[in-house]
Order: C-alpha cells, then sequence, then structure tokens
C-alpha cells in the first residue's frame, strides 16, 4: 500500500539510524509533539534503536489526555440529563472524571451513542427532533475542521436542538509553554504532520528562532519518526534551529486554506486549560460568538463543577515529558486499560496505553542493555538485535 508499506522498508530504516548514530557527538534530547508519533516510537521500538544519548521525551500530544477534568464532568453531567443524546468519539467514553466516566452513564440509563464523525451526531439531530443531541468536540487542530463544520451545517440547515461542548487545543502554545518551564530538557521537536496538513508551518518559525530549537515536522510510519529524528539531531549537531519539512507528501506550507477560513468563521482563540499541565494562554479554541447558542457548556448552564484527580495519578508529569509512564509508581498496578487513574492510560494515543501495550518489561537503566520490541518493519537482520516485549495478558 502507497505511503504505508514504502515508510515501512527495513533497509532504509538500517540506513536512518546508521545515518543518525554517525551524526551524534553529545547527548541531545527530543520532543515527538504526537501521541500517534508516540504509539509508532513504542510499538516500533525506536527510541532504542537510537544511539545512546539521543532521547526521545514524550509531550503532551494525545487530544484526550489533555482534555480537563473540568470538561469531562461536564460532560458526564450533560450526558447524565433526561432528554439527551450524547455522541463521542470512542475514545473519550472509558477516560475517567473525578468519580465515573461515559461507560458508566450510559450503564445508569443515560443515552450516550459513538459516532465516528461530527456530521453524524448532527444526522442524529436531524432524526430526533424532539431530543437535544450534544456532540462531544475534542482534539488539536486536525479535529477541528470538521467540528466547526459540523456546527456551521447546524446552523446552515436550522437544527436548532444540536449543540457542542468544545474543549479544542492547539500546538504552538503548548511548546512555548513547555521551552518556558523551568524543568524543560527539551533541544529539538518533532512536529505532528497532521496538525500542520491544516494549519501549515508559519506558526512555528518564530517559536525556533525564540527558543533556538529545531522544529521538524514528521509524519507518523517507522520512516518518517527516523527521518525526523535524523534532520533534528544534524540541526542541533549544526548548531542550526529552523523549521524543517520533513512530512511534503501530506503538509504544504500554508496548510488548507478552507479547513482554517472554516476555523475562523466558527471558533476564536482563547486560554485552555490542559489537563495535568494547568491553563496555557491562548492555546484553545471556544466558538465565536456567532454561534455561542450552540455552545452546550452555556446551553447546558453546567457551574459548580468540583473536579477531584486521584493522588497516585502522575499524568501530568508524563505529559509535559517529565517522567516515563512506567516510571509511575501506579503504572500496570492499580492503573491498568481497565481500571485507569488517568486518560494517558485509556488513550488510543496515551503514553500509559501505549507503554503497557508495547513495553511491559519497562525502560531501562541509563546505560544498561535496553530490552524493546523488534520493529515490525525492521528485522532483526537488518539493526542491532533487541528482545521482543511481553505481549498484553
Amino acid at each position: 500500500m502507497r505511503y504505508v508499506t514504502e515508510f515501512q522498508d527495513p533497509e532504509l530504516a538500517r540506513g536512518l539510524v546508521e545515518d543518525i548514530r554517525a551524526a551524534v557527538t553529545r547527548p541531545w534530547a527530543l520532543m515527538e509533539v504526537c501521541g500517534g508519533q508516540t504509539h509508532t516510537i513504542i510499538r516500533h521500538g525506536i527510541d532504542q534503536l537510537l544511539p545512546e544519548g539521543v532521547e526521545l521525551i514524550h509531550g503532551p500530544g494525545c487530544p484526550v489526555c489533555v482534555t480537563p477534568l473540568e470538561v469531562i464532568d461536564k460532560a458526564l453531567a450533560i450526558a447524565s440529563r433526561p432528554g439527551v443524546i450524547f455522541c463521542s468519539f470512542g475514545d473519550m467514553l472509558r477516560v475517567p472524571g473525578t468519580d465515573r466516566d461515559l461507560f458508566r452513564v450510559r450503564g445508569e440509563g443515560g443515552d450516550v451513542r459513538v459516532v465516528y464523525s461530527p456530521l453524524d451526531a448532527l444526522r442524529i439531530a436531524r432524526d430526533h427532533p424532539d431530543r437535544e443531541v450534544v456532540f462531544f468536540g475534542i482534539g488539536f487542530e486536525t479535529t477541528a475542521p470538521p467540528n466547526a463544520m459540523a456546527v456551521h451545517q447546524a446552523r446552515r440547515q436550522g437544527v436548532r436542538n444540536f449543540s457542542t461542548l468544545i474543549s479544542h487545543v492547539r500546538v504552538p502554545p503548548a511548546i512555548e509553554a513547555i521551552m518556558t518551564s523551568p524543568d524543560c530538557r527539551v533541544q529539538g521537536f518533532l512536529a505532528a504532520g497532521h496538525v500542520c496538513s491544516v494549519m501549515g508551518t508559519g506558526e512555528y518559525p518564530e517559536l525556533a528562532e525564540k527558543h533556538r530549537v529545531p522544529i521538524v515536522v514528521t509524519g507518523f510510519e517507522p520512516l518518517d519518526i527516523l527521518e525526523g529524528v535524523r534532520r533534528t539531531v544534524r540541526q542541533l549537531e549544526r548548531g542550526e534551529h529552523t523549521v524543517d519539512n520533513a512530512y511534503p507528501r501530506a503538509v504544504p506550507p500554508g496548510g488548507n486554506p478552507a479547513a482554517r477560513a472554516m476555523l475562523e468563521d466558527v471558533f476564536e482563540v482563547t486560554d485552555r486549560a490542559w489537563r495535568g499541565i494547568g491553563v496555557i494562554p491562548r492555546s484553545g479554541w471556544r466558538l465565536s460568538p456567532r454561534y455561542r447558542d450552540q455552545d452546550a457548556e452555556h446551553r447546558f448552564d453546567v457551574t459548580g463543577i468540583d473536579t477531584r484527580e486521584p493522588a497516585e495519578c502522575r499524568s501530568g508529569e508524563v505529559l509535559q515529558g517529565l517522567l516515563k509512564p512506567n516510571e509511575c509508581g501506579a503504572f500496570g498496578t492499580v492503573c491498568t486499560p481497565r481500571t485507569p487513574l488517568g486518560a494517558t492510560m485509556v488513550s488510543s494515543e496515551g503514553a500509559c496505553a501505549a507503554y503497557y501495550l508495547y513495553r511491559r518489561l519497562g525502560a531501562p537503566a541509563p546505560g544498561a542493555p535496553a530490552p524493546a520490541p523488534v520493529p515490525s518493519a525492521v528485522p532483526s537482520s537488518a539493526v542491532p538485535t533487541p528482545v521482543e516485549a511481553n505481549p498484553v495478558g
């Protein structure tokens, strides 16, 4: 399959690993800003194939994981109301709120439905004009345009029983927050290719120049990740800090003009809280005044929410790149996909879920031999032989 198998070629992977090894003369710490990239890295053992000293730090790139607890609790409150059909993508149903999740609400009689598109929720609203239909709109710049389109279409079609609970976040302000943190160790970024396919790369040069960090736009297949690492390391070794598009097959410099126009029409930029991190200025979107009557938070007046994070959950440190998932004392014991303490354990893009699925042996101590899964596209004859991780169950 074009753009899948050709970006999992074992010989090319071996060449990229050798190029990175030849380029490295000192330790470097890079952050991938996408949960999908994190899962590729851990699933294929890419971090453990890299030369010693090149560390990949997992950033706050999981949209489910950074949705604040207060918004989750508001979703639970709305979904519990009589006469409401609450629609969500499936990966939000297991995300724990203060005392339950959407699966529990559905088990208690709430009409909670999984949809594959916000337009599915809009269709449900047209089919049930006597019910209030709410779509849970979360995510980065990637999912924001279709959610904006659903709001736009509802207004255009006169569907008055459709509203959205919005918790959209933006990547560039998150990079700014990471780089200004006193605990920051990041020296370069692998930027999320799908975000840039919508927004382009225009917001990144200022960040790269201000913080003197290379930012390489990267895809999601194993060779995409390795090429992103190679370009980032080469810049660091040369003392450069520019924006480099290593994903040109999907990312034009200006992004998607139609999608950006829809975002500008429906949303406005606002401060946004990130779960485990706190409020980041101008890091999110909310519905613009023209569409404010379709904001479920205002329509249902969900206030007085009292949130409580589990004391033993350290997902906030994981999201900030301060802690590897298996360094948390609750990982794999108190906190599992069946009994999650935080969203990072249940989301399909969560770092804790990636470690639980693909690396049950845990990360090695610095300098120790690294047990790692063999990349599925890179056979043991092509790279230094690692040990396959224990599978789940």
